[in-house]
């Protein structure tokens, strides 16, 4: 189900930005375009990406897709007369969907254990984004299709999560994980051309606090890739 919305999303923002296109050259035909030489660009965000988790556990295993979605609102702060140069600082929303075989350990030594049976074990993560961008991009006043490459840092602040365990005999449901860190942050970068943008993150600090499971130190980070999509 999860699948089928991030699905819809994508084609939703793709169309908006193709329908945002087509207005555009609408305009250039029919009448007297003015041009807008303070400009900003790319202000509103969508991306959807995929978990790769980083530093695991002996063990460990992901399984099926572990899907995400994010968007939000950077202000966009030109800083060259051509106006191809930003920083844009802003303020978002992230969803991480994490299919794995690691499930809470309920106050053990250890914030989770390595299950080696089960039918479905998840743990949905949802976070206040703080983003700051540096820009480079190939913009004119006269048009939306251009180059660009963002990179940029985020810290990410944890408002609630869900962790759900089921097998053939039960399922098991936890929320508010004191062992996951409230803070994780990030470096990323996105870069394509008009519409389609690839987009990847790399966790600097750890989803735990402390070592996942024995016998090792991991404490498990997130890599994120998939595709974003600016508006506006």
């Amino acid at each position: 189900m999860f699948q089928k919305i991030i699905v819809g999303c994508v084609l939703l923002i793709s169309s908006l930005a193709i329908a945002q296109e087509s207005v555009d050259n609408s305009i250039a035909t029919d009448t007297v375009k003015i041009r807008d030489t303070k400009y900003r660009e790319d202000q509103f965000y969508f991306g959807i990406t995929h978990s790769i988790l980083q530093d695991k556990p002996p063990g460990f295993r992901q399984r099926s897709l572990s899907l995400g979605i994010q968007t939000g609102f950077v202000r966009d702060f030109p800083v060259n007369a051509a106006r191809t140069w930003a920083i844009a600082p802003g303020v978002g929303y992230s969803y991480l969907n994490l299919h794995h075989n690691l499930a809470p350990s309920n106050g053990a030594e250890f914030p989770s254990q390595v299950l080696e049976s089960y039918d479905r074990n998840t743990i949905s993560l949802h976070y206040l984004d703080f983003p700051l961008e540096i820009r480079w991009r190939t913009s004119t006043p006269d048009s939306h299709k251009f180059w660009r490459i963002y990179t940029g840092f985020k810290a990410c602040y944890l408002i609630t999560d869900k962790a759900v365990t089921s097998n053939d005999m039960a399922k098991f449901t936890s929320k508010n994980n004191g062992d996951l860190n409230k803070w994780v942050y990030g470096v990323y970068i996105s870069a394509g051309f008009n519409t389609w943008n690839v987009y990847m993150y790399y966790g600097l600090n750890s989803i735990y606090k402390n070592q996942v499971a024995p016998p090792s130190n991991n404490k498990v980070k997130a890599f994120n890739a998939g595709l974003m999509f600016y508006i506006l």
